[in-house]
């Protein structure tokens, strides 16, 4: 049972950041990674093959802003920080029926992009890119499109927004692979249009790594 199918038999309407990208695996958007632990005899194993620096959050299907909630802690170097980042969610998040606590690798880079899907009531699926991380809504640099989309299209919506200067070399970072970024792009319209089900999704942040884009975290609302 797909995580899409599992959430409406439990008559849910979130999936859990762990199962949003693992919907964005099927269809081979590169995703962070990162191990699902319960309970804190699993964090060294976990540390152990994600390895240092590393990000410790809350995960759950109940949980869409970790930041605001103090869920999220990051650069995590030793095994003693991630104990005490390990006790601090659970703390918050230990009556929740599905919590869950994600390990995560630390991925290292200063450009943040999101890519999104609304689903129009009356043009179906709407695909979103723009400037991501936490002043994504301050900001609003974006640019849409009705799915499906092409190569083409991805390639001009990342032409569209005005902060496209970044996504060039610059202060000694390479340039973003834009390939792979307009792939991911048309990708999430695929999503929508091939999941009837899905009624949004939030890919933010998209991190660049070197040149190469990377999702860091992800939501996905169902209708």
């Amino acid at each position: 049972m797909n995580p899409i199918e599992k959430a409406l038999k439990e008559g849910r309407k979130t999936l859990s950041e762990y199962e949003s990208k693992l919907i964005l695996k099927e269809y081979s958007i590169p995703t962070v990674e990162e191990i699902l632990i319960r309970r804190k005899e699993e964090l060294s194993d976990a540390l152990e093959k994600i390895g240092y620096p590393a990000v410790i959050k809350g995960c759950s299907s109940e949980i869409t802003h970790k930041t605001e909630h103090g869920l999220i802690f990051t650069d995590i170097r030793n095994i003693e920080e991630a104990e005490e980042a390990f006790d601090q969610i659970y703390e918050k998040i230990k009556g929740i029926e599905d919590m869950g606590i994600l390990v995560q690798k630390m991925v290292q880079g200063k450009r943040e992009l999101m890519v999104g899907m609304i689903r129009d009531e009356q043009f179906g699926p709407s695909v979103i890119f723009g400037l991501g991380g936490i002043f994504t809504e301050i900001l609003r640099d974006f640019s849409f499109r009705i799915a499906p989309l092409s190569k083409k299209d991805a390639i001009s919506m990342i032409d569209e927004i005005e902060a496209k200067g970044i996504l060039g070399p610059v202060r000694g970072m390479p340039e973003v692979d834009i390939d792979e970024l307009s792939e991911i792009i048309v990708k999430v319209g695929r999503i929508g249009i091939e999941n009837e089900a899905i009624k949004e999704i939030d890919v933010n942040p998209i991190i660049i790594s070197g040149s190469k884009p990377i999702a860091v975290d992800a939501l996905i609302v169902l209708r």
